[in-house]
C-alpha cells in the first residue's frame, strides 16, 4: 500500500456500522489520506475501534475534535437526522466535509447548508460512492466524449430480499453500543421516506451523474406485501427523457443498473451489491467502430476512492 508524503488528516465522526464497514478502512488504505482521529460519544465503541484501526487521537466530544488544528477534513457518519448539524459545525471550524448520504432530512436544512458551503470556500462532498465505481465512471466518459446527444436513460435500483444475508457474509462483524447517540423515535418507521432517502438518493444521483440535471419528475408509487415500488418519469436539461425504478425489495438477486441511448452509441450497465467492492459491468457500443467497449481490472474500492477524490 503506497502512501503519499502529503496526506489529508481526516477525523471521522461516528464509530457505528458504516464507519466500521467502510470509512475506517478507506482512510487507512487511501494513498493521500490518513485516519488521524475518530470521535463518538460511546466510549466503548471508540476504545474498540481505536485498537483495531489505530488513529493518532480519539475523542468523545465532537467540538474537541473540531478544535484540533491537525484535523483538516471530517467524515460525518452519524444518523441522518444529525448530518446537517454536524456538517455546519465542521464548516464553521474550517474543515472540509465528506458527508454520508443523504445530505439531510429536509430541503430547507440542505439549502441552508449549501449557502454556508458557498460562503466558506470549503469542500463538502456527499458520499455518493457510486460515482467512484470505475464502470460507472467509464460510462460517464463515453457518454460525455463519444455518444453524442442523449435520447433516453433508464436506471433501476432494486434491493433484494436476500441482501442482508449477503451483507452479513461480506462485512466485518459490526459492533454497536448502548451509549451511542440516537435520534428520537424510530426514523425507519416511515418506510417510504426511509427508502427514498437511503436508496433513492443513489438512484437519482447515478441518473444525474450520467444524464445531467433533472428538470421535471412524475412519479407513481405502490405498496404491496411489504414491498415498495416507485416508477419515475423524468426529463433532463437537454430534453432527453428517462425512467427510474426504485423497488425495495425484489424477490430475486440484487438488481441495479442503467441503459443509455445516444446519437453515436448506447450504454448498458449492471451494478452489484456494494459490499462486493466490484466494478459495475459496463458495455459501451460505438457506431464509430461498430464495437462494444468495456473496462476491466480497475480498483473498485469506491469508498476508498471517494476519500482519495
Amino acid at each position: 500500500m503506497n502512501k503519499e508524503s502529503r496526506q489529508l488528516r481526516v477525523g471521522i465522526l461516528g464509530c457505528g456500522p458504516i464507519s466500521q464497514a467502510a470509512h475506517f478502512e478507506s482512510c487507512r488504505k487511501a494513498h493521500n489520506a490518513e485516519l488521524y482521529a475518530i470521535c463518538d460519544q460511546a466510549e466503548d465503541l471508540v476504545s474498540r475501534m481505536a485498537l483495531i484501526h489505530e488513529p493518532r487521537v480519539t475523542y468523545l466530544d465532537y467540538d474537541q475534535m473540531l478544535a484540533d488544528p491537525q484535523v483538516e477534513a471530517v467524515i460525518v457518519a452519524v444518523a441522518d437526522q444529525f448530518h446537517v448539524e454536524a456538517a455546519r459545525k465542521a464548516l464553521a471550524a474550517g474543515k472540509h466535509v465528506l458527508m454520508e448520504k443523504p445530505l439531510g432530512v429536509s430541503v430547507e436544512e440542505c439549502e441552508e447548508l449549501r449557502e454556508q458551503v458557498r460562503e466558506s470556500g470549503l469542500v463538502l462532498q456527499v458520499g455518493n460512492m457510486k460515482r467512484f465505481d470505475p464502470g460507472i465512471a467509464f460510462a460517464r466518459r463515453f457518454i460525455r466524449q463519444e455518444m453524442g446527444q442523449m435520447l433516453a436513460l433508464k436506471a433501476w435500483y432494486c434491493d433484494s430480499t436476500y441482501r442482508y444475508e449477503e451483507t452479513n457474509n461480506l462485512q466485518p462483524i459490526l459492533v454497536t453500543s448502548a451509549q451511542a447517540r440516537r435520534p428520537a423515535g424510530n426514523p425507519k418507521a416511515d418506510k417510504s421516506r426511509y427508502y427514498l432517502l437511503g436508496h433513492g438518493s443513489h438512484l437519482v444521483d447515478t441518473a444525474r451523474f450520467l444524464g445531467g440535471q433533472i428538470m421535471s419528475v412524475q412519479a407513481r408509487h405502490v405498496e404491496k406485501f411489504g414491498a415498495y415500488c416507485w416508477f419515475v418519469a423524468v426529463e433532463f436539461a437537454d430534453g432527453s427523457v428517462g425512467h427510474l425504478d426504485l423497488t425495495v425489495a425484489v424477490r430475486m438477486d440484487w438488481h441495479e443498473g442503467f441503459q443509455v441511448y445516444g446519437e453515436y452509441g448506447s450504454v448498458i450497465g449492471k451494478t452489484y451489491n456494494p459490499w462486493y467492492l466490484r466494478s459495475s459491468d459496463v458495455e459501451c457500443f460505438s457506431v464509430r467502430d461498430d464495437q462494444y467497449h468495456r473496462i476491466l481490472g480497475e480498483d473498485a474500492h469506491f469508498y476508498k476512492l471517494q476519500v482519495e477524490g
